[in-house]
């Protein structure tokens, strides 16, 4: 039975190819501790123990994130272990801005992930000690340098009900005091409405909420005070 650990393709990032999908999920287990993901992998076992014996010799900190060998510096993601079917691997969290003057960095999902890059190696001959601490010292500098690439949060939009439409339609001061909310007492008035199931419901409930908004309060406001 294999058992394989390494950066998820969770965190919006798919780095995961096809014919190593089987890593993901029921397949993958969940470590604690690096000492648990050298000990629980049958395959890659002198590979993985040299990779981290590389990246202790540099100025990092061993974790375990996301059930995998992570390596940060002051707090920050720098680079992390995984291993797969078909090889094992580096990542470097910032590896974008990485000069990779050696071409061995690849964006497993070009158009998707776009700070991580991996570094793969698909035998122990592979791993050259000296061009590691190379990137994994650039990479640290990148984070002394304050210098990252981060993630672009898509903004959700807020779909507004028609009976609430209608409502604010009918009333000029709760549309305009409605519009200068912030998208998240928007999106909490909305979907107050739209949780209703009887047209009843919704009628009583749009009731409450026309004074709160009349006079600019959240649905929420109290529980924040």
């Amino acid at each position: 039975m294999l058992q394989i650990f390494g950066p998820r393709c969770a965190k919006r990032n798919q780095i995961v190819t096809r014919q190593d999908r089987f890593a993901v999920g029921a397949n993958m287990k969940r470590f604690k501790s690096v000492d648990e993901c050298l000990a629980g992998t049958e395959q890659w076992q002198e590979e993985l123990a040299l990779l981290r014996k590389i990246l202790l010799s540099c100025d990092v900190e061993e974790t375990v994130k996301w059930g995998a060998p992570a390596y940060t510096y002051r707090g920050k993601n720098v680079v992390g272990i995984g291993a797969f079917k078909s090889y094992v691997g580096l990542w470097f969290h910032q590896g974008a801005l990485l000069a990779d003057e050696a071409g061995v960095l690849i964006n497993a999902q070009e158009g998707v992930t776009r700070a991580m890059r991996q570094w793969r190696f698909a035998s122990k001959k592979e791993i050259k000690t000296r061009l590691i601490k190379q990137y994994v010292k650039e990479a640290i500098g990148l984070v002394e340098a304050g210098k990252q690439i981060k993630p672009v949060r898509k903004k959700k939009t807020v779909v507004i009900p028609s009976e609430l439409k209608v409502a604010l339609g009918k009333n000029k001061k709760a549309k305009a005091n409605f519009a200068a909310m912030t998208p998240g007492c928007r999106r909490e008035y909305a979907d107050y409405i739209a949780a209703a199931k009887r047209d009843e419901t919704k009628e009583r409930r749009l009731k409450k909420i026309l004074p709160m908004i009349l006079a600019a309060k959240g649905l929420n406001d109290k529980y924040r005070s």
